[in-house]
């Protein structure tokens, strides 16, 4: 099994001097590591070259999520391709190993991993890290879409792993998709028949400490992506995974003695489910007020609008 890595990175300095050396060190060795950078302004591509990785230079205007990744794709040799972010730092020396380690399944297409908060994790955020990616390893096919829903297309490209023939045969990521790519490709696989494994024992160091503002962009972002890829989603009722998540989080709280943090989460579920619900409405709303409203502002840049102001 070759193994090529990804990493699309912005002025992702900071991160390299541990990710890098952490990716040469696994006990699977890669073929290689590709950077696609978006011209940043700091000497990331300088430093990705020094410690010997490929490198591909965009325009900060032309980076797509599923587009960028794609080309990388294109770039790379390997018959099996993980893909990461730059603040996403292995565990351990067999995260790759235990990555890739289902694929050996003929019937699953690819794997992702599980996402651990870092230490400076906020008391929320370290609980939707526990949410969101538990201890056991779950297997998803189209069978399972009636019991888990939307979770059946739940997959994260912080570290997930694909095979480059099933890749291709359903037509890599969806291009020019404000976000959650990585779901779309999730749910291709499934519809097309193939599995989708999540492996809790490659592991990765990732997490964010949003502000309210920071989830109410990402929310709206969510919600426009929803309204625009409704074909995938007919029949699938995804709220109700907000309202569970909710239940949880404050429960942990109260359970780990945080009350002073649960007028932040009421603050930040007021902010998301806003958010979301404008995303929604996202055809109604001038584009101007889009670029404001989002998180990812860069995509609607090639959006045309009549109700632009």
């Amino acid at each position: 099994m070759k193994v090529s890595l990804i990493i699309p990175t912005l002025n992702a300095e900071k991160f390299l001097p541990n990710l890098i050396p952490n990716l040469m060190k696994q006990s699977f060795s890669l073929v290689e590591i590709i950077i696609i950078d978006s011209s940043s302004d700091d000497r990331t591509v300088d430093a990705v070259k020094e410690m010997g990785c490929r490198t591909i230079v965009i325009e900060r205007k032309n980076f797509d999520h599923g587009g960028t990744r794609n080309l990388a794709v294109r770039e790379s040799t390997g018959d099996v391709v993980i893909f990461m972010t730059q603040d996403a730092l292995p565990f351990d020396s067999f995260f790759v190993e235990n990555l890739v380690a289902p694929l050996k399944d003929k019937s699953i297409a690819a794997s992702f991993g599980r996402q651990i908060p870092r230490p400076e994790a906020s008391p929320p955020e370290k609980f939707a890290r526990l949410f969101n990616y538990p201890v056991k390893a779950v297997i998803k096919s189209k069978e399972d879409l009636p019991s888990l829903g939307i979770k059946t297309y739940f997959f994260s490209n912080v570290c997930s792993a694909v095979k480059r023939s099933q890749f291709e045969e359903v037509g890599g990521f969806p291009e020019h998709t404000i976000m959650n790519e990585d779901m779309l490709l999730a749910a291709k696989f499934i519809l097309k028949g193939y599995k989708v494994a999540y492996t809790p024992a490659a592991v990765v160091w990732h997490s964010h400490n949003y502000s309210s503002l920071q989830h109410f962009n990402r929310y709206f972002d969510i919600g426009v992506f929803f309204s625009m890829n409704r074909y995938f989603f007919n029949g699938i009722n995804n709220e109700g995974e907000g309202i569970r998540f909710l239940k949880g989080q404050l429960n942990y709280l109260l359970k780990k003695g945080q009350y002073c943090w649960i007028p932040n989460v009421i603050a930040v579920t007021v902010a998301k489910y806003a958010g979301y619900r404008l995303g929604l409405m996202e055809k109604s709303i001038p584009l101007y007020f889009k670029k404001i409203f989002s998180m990812n502002r860069v995509f609607w840049n090639d959006v045309n609008s009549t109700e632009d102001i």
